[in-house]
């Protein structure tokens, strides 16, 4: 597999097939919004195609519960820091839950790894790496790391005042206006009752070292990929890199993978332009979340996806195609024609396999999906499929599924009352009881199903 890595800007061939996979989790001061889970989509598309092409893989994606927001919100609410951010990390999980996002193996909050990162500032501190500002809080020094700017691109003597600020954690007194904070000193006024002790005094730590403290602690010292958005590579994954590296002596991630930004009907989403939606919004316009994953997933990661209403009825009229064939392909018995629709299939698999080993083109894999689909209902009506073919045309589907994660099986089962209602609605019309089939065809669609009328028969779905 080939996955372009934005440390050289190349498409590289990944190594070894045992890996080692970091993700930037979320800030839980409030509910993900779809440009968060637009990154979580791509990194889960990433995990299910790897697993797909036989790689095994150990992923860590943290939980920043220390962090401005939370701690600001948390004393506004009069609650504890767990207390303000446990009902929005219970929210994310949902969220993941509802979009069909495979579990990583660990999720480590920062408020549980704060010895490590003691233990990470102290080494950086001894080896004159950070310093003790005037603020008290500690700093990390970039002339101390002469490869700094190497995932972003910049250069160490361009960077100015401007750029560090882009961090809000950073704007306290520091030797060099782009050296980042990796622990604040305690404010009263600001912190209120949350701090924590360490051998340079109460304070918190920064954002940046919370990543890295919890990487290295549970993935080692180098991480096969690590991945986020675009907005993480300056400075966030920047600094990153810096800290761990000279804490370690180790290259800290081999491989760097970022999601281009999610627009919304062509503008920066905004809560004052009308724009900005999370799960919960859009499920509230009776949007179903399946459709929603496929929205997120159909555009190319490093490609600007532009999130419209409209976008997603297309993604609803995309999966109706897929679960119509699978619904045809179920019914087809017999031994219809000269196995074409099993090549066909068996060639639809291979070409998605290579479209997503090209750093996951998953544009050009679903092409190959659809193909297949537009293939087979050309067989189907000419009655050339046998029922081998379209159990074996359903098992290659499901096997691109395993990548997808847009068909959900429990989902599409039919309750038995609805099943019973379109039989007997069906006996209803052979002997022309209008009035009792139509009272049975409200009843299934007031259920939240269509009946779809097809030449073997009536069938139904859910709306």
């Amino acid at each position: 597999m080939q996955i372009h890595n934005t440390l050289n800007r190349k498409k590289e061939k990944l190594e070894g097939k045992d890996l080692k996979i970091y993700t930037c989790g979320p800030t839980v001061y409030n509910f993900a919004h779809i440009g968060n889970l637009r990154t979580y989509v791509f990194e889960d598309l990433l995990k299910r195609t790897l697993l797909f092409l036989g790689f095994s893989v150990k992923h860590v994606m943290n939980i920043t519960d220390i962090d401005d927001k939370t701690i600001k919100n948390a004393i506004e609410q009069k609650l504890s820091l767990k207390e303000y951010t446990d009902p929005f990390t219970e929210a994310f999980f949902e969220d993941l839950k509802s979009l069909n996002i495979l579990r990583a193996d660990h999720y480590p909050r920062a408020t549980d790894y704060i010895p490590d990162m003691i233990l990470m500032i102290q080494d950086l501190l001894d080896k004159k790496s950070a310093y003790v500002g005037q603020d008290q809080s500690v700093y990390f020094s970039i002339s101390k790391y002469k490869e700094y700017g190497k995932l972003s691109h910049l250069k160490l003597d361009e960077l100015k005042t401007g750029a560090s600020e882009r961090c809000h954690q950073d704007e306290y007194d520091k030797e060099n206006a782009s050296d980042f904070v990796l622990w604040k000193s305690y404010d009263p006024s600001r912190d209120g009752e949350i701090y924590w002790e360490s051998p340079f005094g109460k304070g918190r730590p920064g954002w940046h070292i919370e990543c890295s403290a919890m990487a290295i602690k549970l993935l080692g010292k180098t991480v096969d990929i690590h991945c986020g958005g675009v907005d993480n590579i300056f400075p966030h994954h920047e600094n990153e890199i810096a800290q761990s590296e000279c804490f370690t002596g180790k290259e800290f991630a081999k491989y760097w993978m970022h999601s281009e930004h999610l627009i919304v009907d062509g503008k920066k989403m905004s809560k004052s332009m009308g724009n900005f939606y999370t799960l919960r919004d859009l499920l509230e316009k009776d949007y179903r979340a399946v459709e929603v994953r496929y929205m997120l997933l159909h555009t190319h990661y490093r490609t600007q996806l532009n999130f419209t209403l409209d976008g997603l009825k297309g993604a609803r009229s995309s999966l109706d195609r897929i679960h119509d064939f699978q619904s045809r392909l179920k019914e087809i018995q017999g031994n219809g024609g000269e196995e074409e629709l099993k090549k066909e299939a068996d060639l639809a698999l291979f070409n998605f396999r290579e479209a997503l080993s090209d750093d996951l083109n998953i544009s050009l894999a679903l092409s190959y999906l659809f193909d297949l689909i537009r293939k087979g209902n050309i067989l189907a009506d000419q009655s050339q499929i046998s029922q081998n073919e379209a159990e074996h045309t359903l098992r290659v589907i499901k096997k691109m599924d395993s990548v997808l994660g847009v068909l959900n099986d429990e989902e599409d089962e039919v309750p038995e009352e609805i099943l019973d209602a379109l039989q007997k609605r069906e006996t209803a019309r052979k002997e022309k009881n209008w009035k009792e089939a139509d009272q049975l065809r409200n009843f299934i669609i007031s259920s939240g199903y269509i009946i779809d009328d097809t030449p073997s028969g009536a069938r139904v779905k859910r709306k």
